[in-house]
């Protein structure tokens, strides 16, 4: 039974990012701070407020040199999330939580890396990552078979769903193609004013047979806070709260990071429906009431995949869901108004989380009608999260 104390007890009011870029010239550490100075200016709060903290274990930035940095004079709690992507709502899920039970007022979920200038997930698993350790483990299994990239992990599951399904790489196209559209409206978008269409899209190159150039996210440097409290004392902030109505993890059976291939059925993703179950069930709404998305992108086929285990669609059917336009600002469930991973900049998620506010507050650059309850995922093919962010009822 999934419990629905903390639904609506906790909100995002502030929302803080540098620029996203190829090469930010600066430390992780500085993208940080600045990331989190802009989230408490926007929710008109101080450094001095904060007593809570969240990030990633992939995150180079400690909660005591950001604490320090920042003049936070001291934090009652602090955590950090593993998994990389899939981690990406949980900082605020256990912010939330936090808030929720008293143990802290003011917690700030932050993200900043040199993604693109700096330590690169395309070029394969860093020196950490090929040691003898049991969290390695997996890498054993795939390593010497030449998968090293999350492209190439990627592409195994995006192989077999075209041929259980007949989706081709047009299908997967159409998401870049809305994605970038959205992008292109955005000005913090790394593709401002650069949409694409399906051919561009089947002009590009290969990177890991069926994903192409224009399937995949983009590296990107940058840095991205949000400051979660109470929802009562975020009616007295300067914006509207953007109230988390659900909060969930998931690790699904047989679970590895990234290379989950000895499952019966490999266009299923059960940790992904494991979050929906615990969101709905929290929530005590539905597909139905879902009024955007913001879907995790880092690949083009895994928005397929999501559309169909939160049931937004049948199994099989996801590639006409979005052929019919429902990704689409006027469309049944626009997603990823900001751009996307693919579009705006790839952040780990948090960029997504910062755009479901917007969709909240109204302020989106491509911004629906009458938006009441968004869904954010996380990573895709890790253990994962996901939120519902909804209006102030």
């Amino acid at each position: 039974m999934t419990s629905d104390f903390l639904s609506g007890k906790a909100a995002i009011a502030g929302i803080g990012a540098t620029e996203f870029s190829k090469n930010s010239g600066r430390s992780e550490l500085r993208l940080a701070v600045e990331a989190v100075l802009a989230a408490l200016d926007d929710a008109g709060l101080s450094p001095q407020d904060v007593d809570g903290m969240t990030t990633f274990t992939m995150d180079t930035n400690p909660e005591t040199m950001v604490a320090r940095s920042l003049g936070i004079p001291e934090l009652k709690f602090f955590s950090r999330i593993p998994h990389g992507g899939g981690g990406a709502c949980a900082p605020v899920q256990q912010a939330a939580m936090a808030v929720a039970t008293g143990i802290a007022d003011v917690v700030v979920a932050y993200r900043a890396f040199n993604e693109r200038s700096g330590v690169r997930f395309g070029l394969g698993p860093p020196p950490g990552k090929t040691a003898a350790t049991a969290e390695n483990e997996y890498r054993t299994w795939v390593n010497p078979y030449g998968l090293l990239t999350p492209a190439q992990h990627t592409a195994m599951f995006a192989r077999r769903y075209m041929h259980a399904y007949g989706a081709t790489s047009e299908d997967f196209g159409r998401v870049a193609v809305t994605v970038r559209k959205h992008a292109a409206a955005n000005p913090r978008a790394w593709f401002y004013g650069k949409p694409i269409t399906l051919a561009d899209h089947q002009a590009s190159r290969w990177i890991a047979e069926p994903l192409r150039l224009l399937d995949c996210c983009q590296e990107t440097d940058g840095g991205q806070a949000m400051v979660i409290v109470s929802t009562e004392r975020a009616r007295t902030l300067r914006h509207p709260p953007a109230v988390i109505t659900a909060a969930a993890q998931g690790i699904g059976p047989d679970q590895y990071s990234m290379v989950s291939y000895y499952r019966d059925d490999l266009t299923r993703i059960p940790e992904v429906e494991l979050c929906a179950r615990q969101l709905w069930a929290q929530s005590h709404l539905g597909p139905r009431d879902i009024d955007a998305a913001i879907l995790y992108d880092h690949f083009s086929p895994y928005v397929l995949n999501q559309l169909e285990e939160y049931g937004f669609c049948g199994r099989g059917e996801a590639k006409d869901f979005i052929a019919d336009g429902n990704l689409e600002v006027d469309g049944a469930l626009p997603t990823n108004t900001h751009g996307g991973q693919i579009g705006e900049g790839y952040l780990h998620g948090t960029n997504g989380i910062a755009e479901g506010v917007r969709l909240i507050r109204g302020t989106s650059t491509t911004q629906p009608a009458d938006v009441a309850n968004v869904l954010v995922t996380a990573g895709v093919g890790v253990p994962t999260s996901a939120l519902i962010l909804s209006v102030d009822r």
